[in-house]
């Protein structure tokens, strides 16, 4: 049950008459986990914070530097040299105490992430790394959790919600494993990275904010989350584009699960 404050504190989203006070009690009774604390992560984590999910998971083994304040907004000059997840669950402790907050200081391996994902009820991938992208996408497929993805460089973007549990493709059904994505170089076939191509600052922003946005309608069970549906934008000429994504035949990630 809600306290007063928490009515008062949650106020303007209990109004929405589809949200109510039953969406925010599911939102205090969830668990979210985010990997990777920049770019898209800080936002994504502050604004779940905000919104009142009940515990947060923060994954991340880097630290901040300088270059980084241009856009992860959970960080300040006074976190430099910090881990990163550590300075993100201080802006969270500033912004909303109610929140339970835990930390992994280190990078994610795949053999550790089926007990990093238990009781989890949505994971935000907001990694810059392809292996662990595809690592994150079988972990959450054996366990059936909702995978929130999104990927950011230059003034482009892309978001998509994969659930292949509850219908729908996978992260492998879109990327083949070694594929570097929509975010690559086609001279080499290596993944783009803001650190060689740049990015500007409010495209993760933008999509950190809708990362959180999915998260929250798949918890409170409010509206439509993206599954089977890939979000592209450019902000350069504000540009958005839906596209839908099939399951891929054969899968290497999910047939087992639509068989």
């Amino acid at each position: 049950m809600l306290t007063d404050a928490q009515l008062l504190r949650y106020n303007r989203q209990i109004l929405l008459h589809d949200f109510d006070i039953a969406g925010q009690e599911r939102l205090q009774q969830s668990k979210v986990l985010v990997v990777g604390l920049g770019g898209l992560g800080c936002p994504a984590a502050l604004y779940l914070a905000a919104a009142g999910v009940g515990e947060l998971v923060l994954a991340d083994g880097d630290v901040v530097e300088l270059s980084n304040l241009q856009r992860q907004i959970a960080h300040t000059d006074a976190d430099i040299g910090r881990n990163k997840a550590r300075s993100a669950a201080d802006a969270i402790a500033a912004l909303n105490p109610e929140v339970s907050v835990r930390v992994v200081e280190q990078s994610l391996v795949e053999s550790a992430m089926p007990a990093l994902l238990a009781g989890v009820n949505v994971v935000i991938d907001a990694t810059d790394n392809f292996p662990v992208r595809f690592a994150l996408n079988r972990a959450c497929i054996a366990a059936g959790v909702p995978l929130v993805s999104a990927a950011a460089v230059r003034s482009e973007g892309q978001l998509a919600v994969f659930d292949p549990t509850r219908g729908g493709p996978c992260y492998a059904c879109l990327y083949t494993e070694g594929e570097a994505g929509m975010h690559a170089d086609p001279r080499t076939d290596t993944a783009l990275s803001c650190s060689e191509s740049g990015v500007l600052a409010p495209l993760v922003g933008v999509l950190g904010s809708l990362q959180a946005m999915e998260a929250l309608k798949i918890l409170s069970g409010y509206g439509e989350p993206m599954r089977g549906r890939l979000l592209v934008i450019d902000l350069r000429t504000t540009e958005f584009r839906e596209l839908r994504l099939p399951v891929r035949v054969n899968c290497p990630a999910c047939a087992q699960v639509h068989r």
